[in-house]
Protein backbone atom coordinates (compact mmCIF):
# COMPACT_ATOMS: atom_id res chain seq x y z
CA UNK A 1 0.00 0.00 0.00
CA UNK A 2 0.93 3.65 -0.65
CA UNK A 3 -0.20 7.36 0.21
CA UNK A 4 -1.36 9.44 -2.13
CA UNK A 5 -1.32 13.21 -2.26
CA UNK A 6 -4.54 14.45 -3.83
CA UNK A 7 -6.09 17.48 -4.85
CA UNK A 8 -6.06 19.73 -1.92
CA UNK A 9 -2.22 19.86 -1.76
CA UNK A 10 -0.89 23.27 -0.24
CA UNK A 11 2.93 22.93 -1.46
CA UNK A 12 3.64 23.64 1.82
CA UNK A 13 6.37 20.97 2.23
CA UNK A 14 5.49 20.08 5.96
CA UNK A 15 5.20 16.40 4.99
CA UNK A 16 8.77 16.31 3.16
CA UNK A 17 11.01 16.55 6.84
CA UNK A 18 9.00 13.79 8.52
CA UNK A 19 9.09 11.24 6.09
CA UNK A 20 11.84 8.94 6.81
CA UNK A 21 12.40 7.60 3.14
CA UNK A 22 11.98 10.92 1.23
CA UNK A 23 9.90 9.81 -0.93
CA UNK A 24 7.73 12.87 -1.12
CA UNK A 25 8.99 15.51 -3.70
CA UNK A 26 9.65 18.09 -5.14
CA UNK A 27 11.43 19.19 -2.00
CA UNK A 28 11.74 22.66 -0.96
CA UNK A 29 15.26 22.19 -2.15
CA UNK A 30 15.08 20.61 -5.85
CA UNK A 31 14.65 23.45 -8.23
CA UNK A 32 11.30 22.23 -9.04
CA UNK A 33 9.89 22.78 -5.90
CA UNK A 34 9.43 26.76 -7.11
CA UNK A 35 7.14 26.07 -10.15
CA UNK A 36 5.33 22.50 -9.24
CA UNK A 37 1.60 22.58 -8.60
CA UNK A 38 1.47 20.18 -6.19
CA UNK A 39 4.02 17.50 -3.95
CA UNK A 40 3.74 13.70 -5.04
CA UNK A 41 4.78 10.56 -3.48
CA UNK A 42 6.53 7.67 -4.77
CA UNK A 43 4.54 4.66 -4.93
CA UNK A 44 7.50 2.71 -5.15
CA UNK A 45 9.42 3.77 -2.25
CA UNK A 46 6.50 4.54 0.23
CA UNK A 47 6.41 2.36 3.03
CA UNK A 48 2.86 3.33 4.34
CA UNK A 49 4.32 4.92 7.73
CA UNK A 50 1.53 7.20 7.99
CA UNK A 51 4.04 10.10 9.06
CA UNK A 52 2.85 12.40 6.44
CA UNK A 53 -1.16 12.41 6.87
CA UNK A 54 -0.59 13.50 10.80
CA UNK A 55 1.34 16.66 9.31
CA UNK A 56 -0.18 17.48 6.26
CA UNK A 57 -2.39 20.70 7.19
CA UNK A 58 -5.01 20.13 4.25
CA UNK A 59 -5.53 16.64 5.11
CA UNK A 60 -4.34 16.26 1.18
CA UNK A 61 -2.42 12.78 1.68
CA UNK A 62 -4.72 9.87 1.24
CA UNK A 63 -3.38 5.49 1.46
CA UNK A 64 -4.34 4.30 -1.61
CA UNK A 65 -7.28 2.21 -0.44
CA UNK A 66 -9.12 4.63 1.24
CA UNK A 67 -9.58 6.90 -2.01
CA UNK A 68 -12.82 7.39 -2.97
CA UNK A 69 -13.95 7.51 -6.82
CA UNK A 70 -13.06 11.72 -7.32
CA UNK A 71 -9.62 11.18 -5.78
CA UNK A 72 -8.31 7.81 -7.89
CA UNK A 73 -7.27 9.70 -10.53
CA UNK A 74 -3.91 11.18 -8.22
CA UNK A 75 -3.13 7.46 -7.61
CA UNK A 76 -2.03 8.13 -11.35
CA UNK A 77 -0.76 11.49 -11.30
CA UNK A 78 1.81 10.72 -8.14
CA UNK A 79 3.14 7.45 -9.77
CA UNK A 80 3.23 9.35 -13.41
CA UNK A 81 6.09 12.46 -11.59
CA UNK A 82 7.98 9.68 -11.15
CA UNK A 83 8.49 8.33 -14.24
CA UNK A 84 10.17 11.61 -16.04
CA UNK A 85 11.91 12.87 -12.51
CA UNK A 86 15.00 11.51 -11.05
CA UNK A 87 15.25 12.19 -7.47
CA UNK A 88 17.80 11.57 -5.07
CA UNK A 89 17.44 9.30 -1.80
CA UNK A 90 18.29 10.86 1.79
CA UNK A 91 16.97 13.45 3.94
CA UNK A 92 18.40 16.52 4.35
CA UNK A 93 18.96 17.44 7.98
CA UNK A 94 18.13 20.92 9.01
CA UNK A 95 21.17 22.93 10.35
CA UNK A 96 21.69 23.40 13.90
CA UNK A 97 20.10 27.32 14.22
CA UNK A 98 23.29 29.84 15.63
CA UNK A 99 22.69 32.07 18.85
CA UNK A 100 20.87 35.22 18.78
CA UNK A 101 22.84 38.00 20.31
CA UNK A 102 21.76 38.92 23.92
CA UNK A 103 18.33 40.85 24.21
CA UNK A 104 15.03 40.84 22.76
CA UNK A 105 14.79 41.23 18.90
CA UNK A 106 11.50 43.60 17.96
CA UNK A 107 10.13 42.85 14.35
CA UNK A 108 7.37 44.56 13.30
CA UNK A 109 5.57 42.54 10.19
CA UNK A 110 2.80 44.36 7.92
CA UNK A 111 -0.10 42.29 6.38
CA UNK A 112 -1.04 38.76 8.08
CA UNK A 113 -1.44 36.30 4.84
CA UNK A 114 0.42 33.33 4.54
CA UNK A 115 3.86 34.94 3.80
CA UNK A 116 3.78 37.16 7.11
CA UNK A 117 2.65 33.88 8.94
CA UNK A 118 5.37 31.74 7.88
CA UNK A 119 7.90 34.68 8.63
CA UNK A 120 6.35 35.08 11.70
CA UNK A 121 6.54 31.26 12.30
CA UNK A 122 10.26 31.50 12.01
CA UNK A 123 10.70 33.83 13.91
CA UNK A 124 8.68 33.44 17.00
CA UNK A 125 10.43 30.12 17.12
CA UNK A 126 13.07 32.10 19.01
CA UNK A 127 11.70 33.50 22.69
CA UNK A 128 14.06 36.60 22.53
CA UNK A 129 12.18 37.63 19.30
CA UNK A 130 8.84 39.78 19.28
CA UNK A 131 7.01 40.10 16.45
CA UNK A 132 3.79 42.52 16.61
CA UNK A 133 1.42 41.93 13.35
CA UNK A 134 0.38 44.39 11.98
CA UNK A 135 -3.55 43.97 9.32
CA UNK A 136 -5.67 46.76 8.03
CA UNK A 137 -8.90 44.37 8.07
CA UNK A 138 -10.24 43.02 11.78
CA UNK A 139 -9.55 39.49 10.37
CA UNK A 140 -6.03 37.68 9.65
CA UNK A 141 -5.63 35.51 7.20
CA UNK A 142 -4.82 37.51 4.06
CA UNK A 143 -6.17 35.49 0.76
CA UNK A 144 -6.59 31.98 3.10
CA UNK A 145 -9.65 33.84 4.21
CA UNK A 146 -10.57 36.06 1.37
CA UNK A 147 -9.30 34.39 -1.78
CA UNK A 148 -9.15 30.35 -0.88
CA UNK A 149 -12.65 29.46 -3.24
CA UNK A 150 -15.68 28.73 -0.07
CA UNK A 151 -15.91 25.04 -1.76
CA UNK A 152 -11.99 24.34 -0.98
CA UNK A 153 -12.32 24.07 2.97
CA UNK A 154 -9.12 21.28 3.27
CA UNK A 155 -6.93 24.62 1.86
CA UNK A 156 -7.98 26.56 4.60
CA UNK A 157 -6.64 23.79 6.84
CA UNK A 158 -3.36 25.88 7.08
CA UNK A 159 -5.05 28.18 9.51
CA UNK A 160 -4.20 25.90 11.77
CA UNK A 161 -0.36 26.47 11.61
CA UNK A 162 -1.28 30.06 11.80
CA UNK A 163 -3.31 30.00 14.99
CA UNK A 164 -0.35 28.04 16.46
CA UNK A 165 1.92 31.07 15.63
CA UNK A 166 -0.42 33.54 16.72
CA UNK A 167 -0.75 31.74 20.27
CA UNK A 168 3.15 32.14 21.01
CA UNK A 169 3.70 34.11 24.31
CA UNK A 170 6.12 36.55 21.90
CA UNK A 171 3.61 37.37 19.41
CA UNK A 172 0.88 40.17 18.87
CA UNK A 173 -1.85 41.23 16.91
CA UNK A 174 -2.40 44.75 15.80
CA UNK A 175 -5.40 43.82 13.95
CA UNK A 176 -7.84 46.74 12.21
CA UNK A 177 -4.56 48.80 11.90
CA UNK A 178 -3.75 50.78 8.67
CA UNK A 179 0.04 51.40 8.31
CA UNK A 180 0.17 54.38 6.44
CA UNK A 181 -2.95 55.37 7.91
CA UNK A 182 -3.27 54.92 12.06
CA UNK A 183 1.01 54.77 12.06
CA UNK A 184 3.50 55.11 8.84
CA UNK A 185 6.13 52.79 8.28
CA UNK A 186 8.85 55.76 9.45
CA UNK A 187 7.33 55.04 12.76
CA UNK A 188 7.18 51.65 12.74
CA UNK A 189 10.93 51.92 12.04
CA UNK A 190 11.19 53.77 14.48
CA UNK A 191 10.34 51.28 17.32
CA UNK A 192 11.40 48.14 16.08
CA UNK A 193 14.89 46.51 14.96
CA UNK A 194 13.62 45.25 11.38
CA UNK A 195 9.69 46.22 9.84
CA UNK A 196 8.49 43.10 7.42
CA UNK A 197 6.03 44.03 4.81
CA UNK A 198 3.74 41.37 3.52
CA UNK A 199 0.64 42.99 2.70
CA UNK A 200 0.38 40.95 -0.73
CA UNK A 201 -0.81 41.87 -3.71
CA UNK A 202 -3.73 43.73 -3.81
CA UNK A 203 -5.02 44.93 -7.48
CA UNK A 204 -5.95 43.24 -10.65
CA UNK A 205 -3.69 43.11 -13.72
CA UNK A 206 -5.34 45.05 -16.79
CA UNK A 207 -6.03 43.70 -19.87
CA UNK A 208 -4.95 46.92 -21.66
CA UNK A 209 -7.94 46.44 -24.30
CA UNK A 210 -10.90 49.09 -25.51
CA UNK A 211 -13.76 48.62 -23.10
CA UNK A 212 -12.11 47.23 -20.08
CA UNK A 213 -14.12 50.24 -17.99
CA UNK A 214 -17.37 49.66 -19.44
CA UNK A 215 -20.00 47.95 -16.56
CA UNK A 216 -20.09 44.60 -16.53
CA UNK A 217 -16.19 44.56 -17.30
CA UNK A 218 -14.90 43.04 -13.69
CA UNK A 219 -11.77 42.11 -11.61
CA UNK A 220 -12.21 39.12 -10.81
CA UNK A 221 -10.32 39.66 -7.43
CA UNK A 222 -12.83 41.79 -7.00
CA UNK A 223 -15.58 38.97 -7.76
CA UNK A 224 -13.30 36.43 -5.47
CA UNK A 225 -13.25 39.35 -2.13
CA UNK A 226 -17.12 39.76 -3.20
CA UNK A 227 -18.21 35.75 -2.43
CA UNK A 228 -15.80 34.87 0.31
CA UNK A 229 -17.26 38.19 2.39
CA UNK A 230 -13.89 40.69 2.33
CA UNK A 231 -15.38 44.04 3.98
CA UNK A 232 -13.73 46.01 1.29
CA UNK A 233 -16.55 44.29 -1.29
CA UNK A 234 -19.73 43.21 0.82
CA UNK A 235 -21.84 46.20 -0.83
CA UNK A 236 -21.11 45.29 -3.97
CA UNK A 237 -23.82 44.36 -6.78
CA UNK A 238 -23.42 41.86 -9.40
CA UNK A 239 -25.66 40.73 -12.04
CA UNK A 240 -26.00 37.41 -12.64
CA UNK A 241 -29.27 37.40 -14.93
CA UNK A 242 -27.69 36.56 -18.05
CA UNK A 243 -26.88 33.22 -19.29
CA UNK A 244 -23.60 33.71 -20.45
CA UNK A 245 -20.51 35.02 -18.61
CA UNK A 246 -16.39 34.84 -19.97
CA UNK A 247 -13.57 34.49 -18.05
CA UNK A 248 -10.58 35.95 -19.79
CA UNK A 249 -7.53 34.04 -18.24
CA UNK A 250 -7.21 30.21 -17.30
CA UNK A 251 -5.38 30.38 -14.05
CA UNK A 252 -7.02 28.55 -11.10
CA UNK A 253 -8.76 32.13 -10.03
CA UNK A 254 -10.52 31.60 -13.06
CA UNK A 255 -11.70 28.28 -12.27
CA UNK A 256 -12.57 29.10 -9.42
CA UNK A 257 -14.36 31.63 -10.26
CA UNK A 258 -16.62 29.42 -13.11
CA UNK A 259 -16.95 27.13 -10.60
CA UNK A 260 -18.99 29.42 -7.54
CA UNK A 261 -21.19 30.74 -10.95
CA UNK A 262 -22.38 26.87 -11.75
CA UNK A 263 -22.22 24.94 -8.51
CA UNK A 264 -25.75 24.31 -7.28
CA UNK A 265 -26.58 26.88 -4.45
CA UNK A 266 -27.35 24.41 -1.83
CA UNK A 267 -23.98 22.67 -1.92
CA UNK A 268 -22.52 26.22 -1.69
CA UNK A 269 -25.06 27.25 1.59
CA UNK A 270 -22.87 24.50 3.35
CA UNK A 271 -19.58 26.21 3.13
CA UNK A 272 -18.16 29.49 4.54
CA UNK A 273 -19.36 31.50 1.42
CA UNK A 274 -20.90 35.57 1.96
CA UNK A 275 -24.35 35.31 2.68
CA UNK A 276 -24.56 38.06 0.34
CA UNK A 277 -23.20 36.73 -2.14
CA UNK A 278 -25.38 33.26 -1.41
CA UNK A 279 -28.87 34.91 -2.13
CA UNK A 280 -27.44 36.59 -5.50
CA UNK A 281 -26.20 32.91 -6.68
CA UNK A 282 -29.28 31.46 -5.62
CA UNK A 283 -31.20 34.04 -8.10
CA UNK A 284 -28.45 33.33 -10.97
CA UNK A 285 -29.26 32.68 -14.27
CA UNK A 286 -25.67 31.74 -15.37
CA UNK A 287 -25.83 28.36 -17.63
CA UNK A 288 -22.53 28.95 -19.39
CA UNK A 289 -18.51 29.88 -18.57
CA UNK A 290 -16.74 30.32 -20.91
CA UNK A 291 -12.53 30.27 -19.80
CA UNK A 292 -10.57 31.67 -21.97
CA UNK A 293 -6.76 31.53 -22.74
CA UNK A 294 -4.52 32.77 -25.00
CA UNK A 295 -2.35 30.07 -25.60
CA UNK A 296 -2.62 26.63 -25.61
CA UNK A 297 -3.83 23.80 -23.76
CA UNK A 298 0.42 22.77 -23.26
CA UNK A 299 0.79 26.19 -21.20
CA UNK A 300 -2.51 26.67 -19.46
CA UNK A 301 -2.31 28.41 -15.89
CA UNK A 302 -4.58 25.99 -14.03
CA UNK A 303 -3.03 23.44 -12.16
CA UNK A 304 -4.31 19.83 -12.50
CA UNK A 305 -6.00 19.01 -9.71
CA UNK A 306 -8.84 22.14 -10.36
CA UNK A 307 -8.98 21.11 -13.95
CA UNK A 308 -10.10 18.08 -12.67
CA UNK A 309 -12.58 19.09 -10.06
CA UNK A 310 -14.32 20.47 -13.20
CA UNK A 311 -15.17 17.82 -14.83
CA UNK A 312 -16.18 16.48 -11.08
CA UNK A 313 -19.11 19.07 -10.63
CA UNK A 314 -22.57 17.54 -10.22
CA UNK A 315 -25.05 18.80 -13.60
CA UNK A 316 -22.14 20.49 -15.35
CA UNK A 317 -20.92 19.65 -18.69
CA UNK A 318 -17.13 20.29 -19.37
CA UNK A 319 -17.14 21.03 -23.16
CA UNK A 320 -13.74 21.69 -25.20
CA UNK A 321 -13.19 22.22 -28.76
CA UNK A 322 -10.85 19.59 -29.98
CA UNK A 323 -9.37 21.85 -32.97
CA UNK A 324 -8.30 24.16 -29.91
CA UNK A 325 -6.10 21.32 -28.49
CA UNK A 326 -2.85 22.62 -30.37
CA UNK A 327 -0.06 21.69 -29.84
CA UNK A 328 3.72 23.24 -30.97
CA UNK A 329 6.01 21.27 -32.91
CA UNK A 330 8.58 20.08 -29.50
CA UNK A 331 5.40 19.78 -27.26
CA UNK A 332 3.50 17.65 -29.23
CA UNK A 333 6.97 15.41 -30.57
CA UNK A 334 7.67 14.81 -26.75
CA UNK A 335 4.22 13.88 -25.90
CA UNK A 336 3.93 11.28 -28.67
CA UNK A 337 7.02 10.02 -27.55
CA UNK A 338 6.25 9.85 -24.12
CA UNK A 339 8.80 11.98 -22.73
CA UNK A 340 6.81 15.58 -21.75
CA UNK A 341 6.98 16.34 -18.53
CA UNK A 342 4.31 14.50 -16.83
CA UNK A 343 2.58 17.14 -15.26
CA UNK A 344 1.78 18.75 -18.95
CA UNK A 345 1.17 15.57 -20.38
CA UNK A 346 -1.61 15.26 -17.95
CA UNK A 347 -3.28 18.66 -19.00
CA UNK A 348 -3.05 17.57 -22.24
CA UNK A 349 -4.73 14.21 -21.65
CA UNK A 350 -6.97 15.28 -18.94
CA UNK A 351 -8.44 18.05 -21.71
CA UNK A 352 -8.27 15.19 -24.96
CA UNK A 353 -10.36 13.27 -22.46
CA UNK A 354 -12.90 16.05 -21.70
CA UNK A 355 -13.24 16.82 -25.26
CA UNK A 356 -14.20 13.45 -26.85
CA UNK A 357 -16.61 13.30 -24.17
CA UNK A 358 -18.41 15.85 -25.53
CA UNK A 359 -20.31 16.75 -22.76
CA UNK A 360 -23.30 14.91 -21.17
CA UNK A 361 -26.50 17.06 -21.73
CA UNK A 362 -26.12 19.10 -18.73
CA UNK A 363 -28.12 22.63 -18.40
CA UNK A 364 -25.08 24.03 -17.47
CA UNK A 365 -21.36 23.89 -18.83
CA UNK A 366 -18.25 25.30 -18.47
CA UNK A 367 -16.01 25.63 -21.97
CA UNK A 368 -12.58 26.27 -22.02
CA UNK A 369 -10.99 27.98 -25.04
CA UNK A 370 -7.55 27.93 -25.98
CA UNK A 371 -5.52 30.21 -28.33
CA UNK A 372 -7.49 33.08 -28.34
CA UNK A 373 -7.52 36.37 -27.49
CA UNK A 374 -9.38 39.16 -26.18
CA UNK A 375 -9.12 42.63 -28.64
CA UNK A 376 -11.71 44.53 -27.37
CA UNK A 377 -15.01 44.66 -24.77
CA UNK A 378 -18.02 46.01 -27.09
CA UNK A 379 -20.94 48.25 -25.78
CA UNK A 380 -22.15 51.85 -25.08
CA UNK A 381 -22.49 52.27 -21.34
CA UNK A 382 -22.42 48.22 -21.06
CA UNK A 383 -20.46 45.25 -22.05
CA UNK A 384 -22.37 43.56 -25.17
CA UNK A 385 -20.15 41.50 -26.77
CA UNK A 386 -16.31 40.54 -26.51
CA UNK A 387 -14.28 40.70 -29.86
CA UNK A 388 -11.71 38.26 -29.81
CA UNK A 389 -9.09 36.87 -32.53
CA UNK A 390 -7.59 33.19 -32.70
CA UNK A 391 -4.14 32.69 -32.10
CA UNK A 392 -1.31 30.11 -33.50
CA UNK A 393 2.40 29.52 -32.47
CA UNK A 394 4.85 31.11 -33.39
CA UNK A 395 7.87 29.22 -32.99
CA UNK A 396 7.96 25.47 -32.31
CA UNK A 397 9.93 25.53 -29.02
CA UNK A 398 8.56 27.70 -26.47
CA UNK A 399 4.90 28.40 -27.04
CA UNK A 400 4.67 31.84 -28.15
CA UNK A 401 1.91 32.74 -30.31
CA UNK A 402 0.58 35.08 -32.34
CA UNK A 403 -3.07 36.60 -33.46
CA UNK A 404 -4.42 35.81 -37.38
CA UNK A 405 -6.74 37.30 -39.14
CA UNK A 406 -10.06 35.01 -37.45
CA UNK A 407 -12.12 36.80 -35.76
CA UNK A 408 -14.38 34.91 -32.80
CA UNK A 409 -17.37 37.42 -31.49
CA UNK A 410 -18.59 35.85 -27.73
CA UNK A 411 -22.13 37.49 -26.74
CA UNK A 412 -22.05 38.52 -22.94
CA UNK A 413 -22.98 40.70 -20.70
CA UNK A 414 -20.11 40.04 -18.75
CA UNK A 415 -16.26 39.54 -18.52
CA UNK A 416 -14.15 39.05 -16.04
CA UNK A 417 -10.49 39.67 -16.13
CA UNK A 418 -8.69 36.59 -14.17
CA UNK A 419 -5.17 37.33 -15.70
CA UNK A 420 -3.80 38.16 -12.23
CA UNK A 421 -3.03 40.07 -9.21
CA UNK A 422 -0.76 43.05 -8.38
CA UNK A 423 1.29 44.74 -6.02
CA UNK A 424 0.47 48.20 -5.01
CA UNK A 425 3.41 51.15 -4.03
CA UNK A 426 4.23 51.38 -0.25
CA UNK A 427 4.37 54.17 1.65
CA UNK A 428 8.04 55.14 2.58
CA UNK A 429 9.74 52.40 0.22
CA UNK A 430 10.93 51.81 -3.10
CA UNK A 431 8.85 50.54 -6.17
CA UNK A 432 9.16 48.82 -9.09
CA UNK A 433 5.89 49.54 -11.47
CA UNK A 434 7.25 47.04 -13.86
CA UNK A 435 7.21 44.03 -11.79
CA UNK A 436 4.44 45.17 -9.00
CA UNK A 437 7.19 44.37 -6.25
CA UNK A 438 9.28 46.46 -3.89
CA UNK A 439 13.23 45.82 -4.96
CA UNK A 440 14.80 43.18 -2.84
CA UNK A 441 17.32 41.02 -2.39
CA UNK A 442 16.51 37.44 -0.20
CA UNK A 443 13.61 39.75 0.98
CA UNK A 444 16.15 42.85 2.23
CA UNK A 445 14.53 45.37 0.86
CA UNK A 446 17.07 47.75 -1.62
CA UNK A 447 17.01 51.47 -2.97
CA UNK A 448 17.43 52.95 -6.65
CA UNK A 449 21.47 52.45 -5.82
CA UNK A 450 20.78 48.96 -5.26
CA UNK A 451 22.01 49.03 -1.37
CA UNK A 452 20.01 47.41 1.54
CA UNK A 453 17.87 49.60 3.31
CA UNK A 454 18.54 48.42 6.85
CA UNK A 455 15.85 46.89 9.10
CA UNK A 456 13.21 46.70 5.98
CA UNK A 457 12.62 43.55 4.59
CA UNK A 458 9.27 42.28 2.33
CA UNK A 459 7.84 38.88 1.83
CA UNK A 460 4.94 37.21 -0.57
CA UNK A 461 3.63 38.56 -3.49
CA UNK A 462 5.23 41.97 -2.49
CA UNK A 463 8.67 40.73 -2.72
CA UNK A 464 8.43 38.45 -6.01
CA UNK A 465 5.20 39.19 -7.84
CA UNK A 466 1.96 37.35 -7.61
CA UNK A 467 3.01 33.57 -8.49
CA UNK A 468 3.04 30.76 -6.21
CA UNK A 469 1.07 29.82 -3.98
CA UNK A 470 0.80 28.90 0.10
CA UNK A 471 4.21 26.05 -0.12
CA UNK A 472 5.84 28.84 -2.05
CA UNK A 473 5.14 31.66 0.19
CA UNK A 474 5.89 29.38 3.03
CA UNK A 475 9.40 29.18 1.71
CA UNK A 476 9.36 32.75 0.87
CA UNK A 477 8.30 33.87 4.32
CA UNK A 478 11.26 31.70 5.82
CA UNK A 479 13.60 33.11 3.73
CA UNK A 480 13.11 36.74 4.63
CA UNK A 481 12.65 35.69 8.49
CA UNK A 482 15.89 34.12 8.03
CA UNK A 483 17.75 37.34 6.06
CA UNK A 484 16.44 39.34 9.40
CA UNK A 485 17.59 36.99 11.79
CA UNK A 486 21.23 37.10 10.25
CA UNK A 487 21.13 40.60 10.03
CA UNK A 488 20.24 40.27 13.52
CA UNK A 489 23.64 38.30 14.42
CA UNK A 490 25.90 40.36 12.09
CA UNK A 491 24.72 43.44 14.01
CA UNK A 492 23.28 45.63 11.03
CA UNK A 493 20.08 46.24 12.32
CA UNK A 494 19.48 49.49 13.51
CA UNK A 495 18.53 49.97 17.12
CA UNK A 496 14.93 51.68 17.81
CA UNK A 497 14.24 55.43 18.90
CA UNK A 498 11.31 55.02 20.40
CA UNK A 499 10.05 51.82 22.58
CA UNK A 500 7.25 49.56 20.80
CA UNK A 501 5.91 50.05 24.28
CA UNK A 502 3.68 53.25 23.57
CA UNK A 503 1.83 51.71 20.16
CA UNK A 504 -1.01 51.21 21.89
CA UNK A 505 -1.48 54.42 23.34
CA UNK A 506 -0.75 55.92 20.32
CA UNK A 507 -3.20 54.18 17.72
CA UNK A 508 -5.62 55.07 20.29
CA UNK A 509 -4.98 58.34 20.52
CA UNK A 510 -5.57 58.85 16.78
CA UNK A 511 -8.99 57.27 17.09
CA UNK A 512 -7.78 53.54 15.36
CA UNK A 513 -9.92 50.54 16.70
CA UNK A 514 -7.17 48.17 17.58
CA UNK A 515 -8.20 44.58 17.83
CA UNK A 516 -5.91 42.19 19.67
CA UNK A 517 -5.73 38.30 19.77
CA UNK A 518 -8.45 38.46 22.66
CA UNK A 519 -10.74 40.08 19.88
CA UNK A 520 -9.88 38.33 16.92
CA UNK A 521 -10.67 34.64 19.05
CA UNK A 522 -14.26 36.45 19.55
CA UNK A 523 -15.10 37.39 16.28
CA UNK A 524 -13.83 33.87 15.57
CA UNK A 525 -15.88 32.29 17.75
CA UNK A 526 -19.13 34.30 16.60
CA UNK A 527 -18.96 33.04 13.53
CA UNK A 528 -18.73 29.51 13.95
CA UNK A 529 -21.12 29.56 16.45
CA UNK A 530 -23.37 30.94 13.85
CA UNK A 531 -22.26 28.40 11.80
CA UNK A 532 -23.24 25.58 14.03
CA UNK A 533 -26.83 26.45 13.54
CA UNK A 534 -27.25 25.88 9.88
CA UNK A 535 -24.25 23.02 9.57
CA UNK A 536 -21.79 25.06 8.11
CA UNK A 537 -18.39 25.63 9.43
CA UNK A 538 -18.69 29.56 9.98
CA UNK A 539 -20.99 32.82 8.50
CA UNK A 540 -18.80 35.02 7.94
CA UNK A 541 -19.52 38.67 9.20
CA UNK A 542 -19.08 41.09 6.37
CA UNK A 543 -18.90 44.56 7.47
CA UNK A 544 -16.55 46.18 9.55
CA UNK A 545 -18.52 47.66 12.10
CA UNK A 546 -19.99 44.02 13.37
CA UNK A 547 -17.35 42.59 13.24
CA UNK A 548 -16.02 45.44 16.04
CA UNK A 549 -18.72 44.47 17.86
CA UNK A 550 -17.75 41.26 17.46
CA UNK A 551 -14.61 41.96 18.65
CA UNK A 552 -15.72 43.24 22.33
CA UNK A 553 -17.87 40.13 22.37
CA UNK A 554 -20.67 41.92 21.19
CA UNK A 555 -23.99 39.78 19.46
Amino acid sequence: MTHVVTQPCCNDASCVSVCPVNCIHPTPAEPEFLTAEMLYIDPETCIDCGACIEECPVQAIIPDDQLDERDEPYLAINAAYYDDHDVEGGLVRPTKAQPLPDGELHVAIVGSGPAAFYAAEELVRRSSVRVDMFERLPTPYGLVRAGVAPDHPSTKGVERAFLSTASKKNFEYFLSVEVGTDITHAELADRYHAVIHASGASTDKRLGIDGEELSGSIAATDFVAWYNGHPDHAERIYDLTAERVVIVGNGNVALDVARILLTDPDALARTDIADHALAVLRESRVREVVIMGRRGIAQAAYTNSEFLAMGQLDGVDVVIDPDELGLDDETRQAFDAGTLDSTIATKIRLAQEYARQGGAGEDRRVVFRYLVSPVEIVGERTVDKLRCVRNEFITASDGRVRATDQEIVIRTPMVLRAIGYRGRPVDGLPFDNTRGIVPNETGRVVDPAGDPVRGVYVAGWLKRGATGGIGMNRLCGHETAAAVLADHIAGRLPAPTTSRDDVTDLLARRGASRIDGNGWKNIDKAEKSAGRTSGRQRVKLVHNSALRLAAVGGA
